[in-house]
């Protein structure tokens, strides 16, 4: 049980959850998953670590302990350029390099 809070102080407290937003290659804009990441960490820190988080190294990108999946499929590719992540009520767009900020 004490693990169980833990976690939930993590997620309420010391986390910030982000949607992923797969657009790319055509994609009609749907959010994949949302993230947890350290409140603690830049717009920016948080897009990498999305980023980091919805790709599919050793084993599907969904089975990512902070990875919330929501798309409606057995699987659902890895994020990549061109893609968008929503930070609170900013949205970041993956570039070729880095990201760039939406207005």
């Amino acid at each position: 049980m004490n693990d169980m809070l833990l976690q939930n102080y993590e997620k309420m407290v010391l986390k910030d959850s982000i949607s992923v937003i797969h657009c790319a290659f055509g994609d009609v804009p749907y959010v994949v998953a949302t993230v947890s990441v350290d409140k603690n960490l830049s717009d920016i820190q948080k897009c990498e670590k999305a980023f980091m988080l919805t790709n599919s190294i050793d084993d599907a990108w969904w089975n990512n302990k902070d990875v919330n999946p929501l798309f409606p499929n057995e699987g659902c590719r890895s994020t990549s350029v061109g893609d968008q992540v929503l930070v609170g009520n900013t949205k970041y767009v993956c570039a070729n390099f880095g990201w760039e900020k939406l207005t």
